[in-house]
């Protein structure tokens, strides 16, 4: 699938670029989720209309339009890069003005991802190795300190899974592995190639 072809239906721009680094060694460079893995993913993995999805290092936007626009799920993009999260509020901006009735909503915050406050009503968590491990378990605590004040199903999904955050998850967190994903002709070249989702609840 052509890789412009959702940023063109969404009147977006999420490409990115080699040159497009965050000046952090605990935060990774931009790189966004390939359209075609995340067709891939909504294929095995239920998103539905009440889901309220939170993306950490959203870059420009990319899997926060395109869960709203397949399944009308609300969306939050956690930036820390102030650059990265102006292109995600342009990109916002042009998102609304193409889809005229938006159902559920988008929303971006520019901060840190250990420092969001997640809220009760977040359900699943998205994460395409933005971070360090050290960042990674600061926020699952946060996550797990919400999950114990208002009990519910939340899931992390995990693209291109770092063996760290498996492993922090395995042996030190209540999360259990509930699917794996694997991407079609690249998962037989590169094991990383697939989604991992984990549920507690």
């Amino acid at each position: 699938m052509n890789e412009h072809y959702y940023d063109e239906l969404f009147a977006i721009n999420t490409m990115g670029h080699k040159s497009e680094v965050n000046n952090s060694v605990y935060y990774h460079p931009y790189e966004p989720t390939p359209y075609s893995a995340l067709e891939e993913l909504c294929k095995h993995y239920e998103v539905v209309a009440s889901d309220h999805i939170v993306d950490f290092g959203c870059g420009k936007g990319r899997l926060n339009f395109f869960l709203n626009y397949k399944f009308h799920a609300s969306c939050v993009g956690v930036e820390m890069n102030p650059d990265f999260f102006d292109e995600a509020l342009q990109n916002e901006a042009l998102y609304r003005k193409k889809i005229k009735k938006l159902k559920g909503d988008i929303t971006f915050h520019n901060c840190l991802a250990e420092k969001y406050a997640i809220q009760p009503c977040e359900n699943k968590f998205y994460y395409f190795n933005p971070f360090s491990v050290q960042v990674f378990i600061k926020v699952v605590h946060n996550i797990l300190r919400s999950f114990e004040e208002t009990k519910r199903n939340i899931d992390l999904i995990l693209y291109y899974p770092s063996d760290d955050y498996r492993y922090f998850l395995d042996i030190q967190t209540s999360f259990e592995l509930l699917k794996e994903v694997p991407l079609p002709g690249l998962v037989e070249k590169n094991i990383n190639e697939r989604f991992l989702i984990y549920r507690i609840g």
